[in-house]
């Protein structure tokens, strides 16, 4: 009986763990048909079927699943064990790709990049500017960043601020003209700035207060599908703006912005750094996330 190799058990445990060849072959870079050509070859040397193959879905068999749960940890310890050889070199390289909301990336551009690029100069950052929720794997990134409540609890999470609030912020001129609201129900007399979300409905803001919550659908003359353009209409004297407040913090820091209702402002959980659980993080990655790990224990 021939042996397997290396890349023969690599790639089968990768189709199997993500039960398709597409996504298995963007994880190992390379294509489809060379994925399944490579397959066809270790069922062949081994003298068993390993995956259930249909038009539509791919499955282990239950030679295939036997394979995978005696395989994996092991690819997992070589793999490991390559990762920690390689921290003997004195530079990281690669590619990290990012999905995330403008605001997120702006996080990450103003606290960690920076770190990054000074320690890692050959690693390279792409960013998705992306609302919507996406499957990070399937549209081929390796991370995405949404807040906790947001991302699928298969995934890996890493904090990138402690847990933060939603607020609505104004500016000093619209104020003047038009008074400040005192609770919820007074923003129905307001010009509200709304977002549109990309499930295209808009948003609703919510209202906490000693356990008891209020929900409108503000009204206003203006909507965005972007934060920070949603921000400068509102720095500009147009209207209510409702935010992340971290998305906000630079424009209040310089007096553009004043927040109201500050005692109703919504808690939310902290914006998370996500990439799969099934997947080995490249190197790329792996030194985001120490950066980002790093910054919280100063």
């Amino acid at each position: 009986m021939i042996r397997p190799t290396l890349n023969e058990i690599n790639a089968f445990c990768a189709v199997a763990s993500h039960r398709s060849f597409r996504r298995a072959a963007d994880e190992l870079g390379i294509t489809p048909s060379t994925l399944s050509h490579t397959i066809r070859n270790l069922e062949m040397d081994l003298g068993v079927r390993l995956l259930h193959r249909t038009t539509r879905s791919v499955a282990p068999t239950e030679a295939g699943l036997e394979l995978l749960a005696r395989m994996e940890p092991l690819i997992t310890a070589f793999d490991t064990t390559i990762e920690h050889m390689r921290r003997f070199r004195d530079t990281v390289s690669g590619t990290v790709r990012i999905s995330a909301a403008s605001p997120a990336i702006m996080l990450l551009l103003d606290r960690f990049i920076p770190a990054l690029s000074e320690r890692h100069p050959d690693v390279h950052v792409e960013f998705v500017a992306d609302g919507r929720l996406v499957d990070i794997v399937d549209d081929g990134c390796d991370a995405g960043i949404r807040f906790d409540e947001a991302v699928p609890r298969d995934m890996i999470g890493v904090p990138l601020t402690a847990a933060s609030r939603f607020i609505v912020v104004a500016a000093p001129s619209y104020l003047e003209r038009h008074g400040t609201p005192l609770t919820p129900k007074d923003l129905h007399d307001h010009n509200c700035i709304r977002m549109r979300l990309t499930t295209g409905r808009a948003l609703q803001w919510t209202f906490t207060k000693d356990g008891n919550a209020q929900t409108i659908d503000p009204k206003g003359r203006m909507t965005f599908g972007d934060v920070p353009l949603q921000l400068a209409a509102s720095a500009a004297g147009l209207g209510l703006a409702f935010v992340w407040e971290t998305a906000a913090h630079s424009l209040i820091d310089q007096g553009d912005l004043r927040v109201v209702l500050d005692d109703w402002a919504t808690p939310i959980g902290p914006p998370l750094l996500y990439y799969s659980s099934n997947r080995r993080a490249p190197p790329a990655l792996r030194a985001l996330v120490d950066v980002i790990q790093e910054s919280h224990q100063r």
